[in-house]
Formats: C-alpha cells, structure tokens, sequence
C-alpha cells in the first residue's frame, strides 16, 4: 500500500502545508506525519479536516508519498510542485527568504 500525508492551504497566508503527528500544520512536508493508505489515512484526514472547520486551513486532502531517506517525496508531479513554492518568480517567493 502507498504512503500518505495530509495537505492543504493555510488560511491566512495561502501556502500549501502538511499535518504533523503534533496537531500542528508546517509548510515543510518532513514533517508531515506519514501513515498507510486505508483506514489510517481516513482517520488522519478526519483529524485534520476538524482544522478546516475551525478555518485554519482550507480544502485538506490526501496525497501519496514515497520515501527517498527520511524525506516523504510526493508522487504526482501537482504535489511536488506545491512542495517547494510558487514557481514563477521563485525569487519573490516564501522561499527566497
């Protein structure tokens, strides 16, 4: 069975982000917590959707990963993309800080 994270876009600011073991929501995707498609991932997806309610993040879903080291690495080239940023001008972007 493949991996899988829980992603979405944090409300106040837009950037795509993951859920961690902690609750808490980080715009780096080694911190997400990683789990098994099945009834794990629907039960992660559950625990952060209640987030979504709260409006802190918008639109959670699941994505697959595969491991390379400790690093979950998305599979869909969409998820590798929101992974590091806006690709336009990445001179201007979060990631230039």
């Amino acid at each position: 069975m493949a991996n899988q994270v829980v992603t979405a876009n944090r409300l106040d600011d837009g950037l795509a982000v993951f859920y961690a073991s902690d609750g808490q929501w980080y715009n780096d995707i080694s911190k997400a917590e990683i789990v098994e498609n099945g009834d794990e991932s629907e039960k992660l997806l559950e625990r952060a959707s209640d987030d979504a309610n709260q409006l802190i993040v918008v639109g959670p879903y699941l994505i697959d990963v595969e491991q390379e080291g400790t690093q979950p690495v998305p599979v869909r080239y969409r998820e590798m993309i929101r992974t590091k940023g806006p690709s336009v001008r990445p001179d201007l972007g979060y990631q230039a800080k």
